[in-house]
């Protein structure tokens, strides 16, 4: 064989293997590319617009839990295709919660000795309107119907519900002026008719009525009690026991919460339940699992809340008059919205 030729073959296979090579990093590319969006038997999650003004259809929006690239981001679905492919926007979220076009989104900021953790208030595009700092961990948020009010809770000391060695504190702004009531242990709180005063007092989980009243739970006496709230007043009163993380329906005649149930687990405690504001008739839902989350009303009729899965939480639904069976709504999201 001539040295012209042993050239031309050498030249050959060199051209050959680049093109295997290119080829299988191309190939290696385009499954990243997939497993980004996608893990594997899980929810496609891909970047786009996100919108807390729906322009097409009602939307739930929830802190996307799916493995990836938008892991923790804010996220959309079709509210009646939640198993459909994520919408994820680049606005990460502990906690969140949106109403008419305004959102209240609890972040950690990660620093190099320790996370601190603020409550941002978003605008119907994500932009960031105002922050405001949060004093510890974050564990629940609300925005009244009309979008005016937002209250966030964090925990002070503690990281759960379920004992009693725990601190949490509350606020609510007023997105007009900025004003800030940034804890609810100063309203007066009165209770059998008189006013309370105690050194062991824990507010958490705001619900909203409208742009002045509220439902919140209030600890003390190692009690939990329903507290009705005047933003005006400054005023908190005491209207039945056992209730926490209350959740008000959308015609305003009900509430969602969980309760503790004699027998249970001491890390397990909670059942939820729904109570007529009427009547104060106390209703066990269908489910029958331990809650510990401020369960969302999807409409007048049915329960959405979060349990945990494998990629740390799913989202599940019941009906709301104690009837029917529990149903899996989402995996691998929490903090829901209901939009639109």
């Amino acid at each position: 064989m001539t040295r012209k030729a042993r050239l031309l073959i050498l030249f050959a296979a060199v051209l050959i293997l680049g093109s295997a090579g290119t080829g299988a990093v191309l190939h290696a590319a385009h499954r990243s590319g997939l497993r980004d969006e996608q893990q594997a038997d899980g929810p496609v999650v891909r970047a786009g617009t996100v919108s807390l003004r729906p322009a097409h259809g009602p939307l739930l929006v929830v802190r996307n839990l799916a493995w990836g690239p938008h892991r923790d981001e804010l996220a959309t679905v079709p509210a009646g295709h939640p198993q459909g492919p994520r919408t994820a926007s680049d606005v990460k979220c502990l906690r969140f919660h949106a109403a008419s076009g305004t959102g209240i989104c609890l972040q950690a900021v990660h620093g190099a000795l320790r996370d601190t953790y603020r409550a941002v208030v978003l605008d119907a595009r994500l932009r960031t309107l105002h922050r405001f700092p949060a004093a510890g961990i974050p564990t629940r948020a609300r925005v009244s119907p009309s979008g005016r009010m937002v209250a966030w809770t964090v925990f002070v000391s503690g990281d759960s519900y379920a004992g009693t060695d725990f601190s949490t504190r509350t606020a609510i702004v007023d997105t007009r002026t900025w004003a800030i009531d940034d804890n609810l242990e100063t309203f007066r709180v009165i209770k059998g008719g008189r006013s309370y005063r105690a050194a062991d007092i824990n507010i958490w989980g705001v619900t909203f009525a409208d742009d002045h009243r509220f439902y919140a739970t209030l600890a003390t006496g190692g009690r939990t009690y329903l507290v009705r709230g005047d933003v005006a007043a400054r005023t908190l009163t005491t209207l039945h026991g056992n209730v926490e993380c209350p959740s008000l329906s959308p015609d305003g005649t009900r509430l969602a919460y969980k309760k503790r149930v004699p027998g249970a687990s001491p890390d397990a405690p909670w059942r939820l339940y729904v109570l007529d504001l009427r009547t104060m008739r106390e209703t066990p839902t269908a489910e029958h699992r331990n809650i510990d989350d401020q369960a969302l009303w999807s409409d007048n009729t049915t329960l959405t809340y979060a349990l945990p899965g494998d990629y740390g939480s799913d989202l599940w639904t019941v009906p709301a008059d104690g009837t029917g069976t529990v149903r899996r709504l989402m995996t691998s999201a929490v903090a829901p919205a209901y939009l639109g």
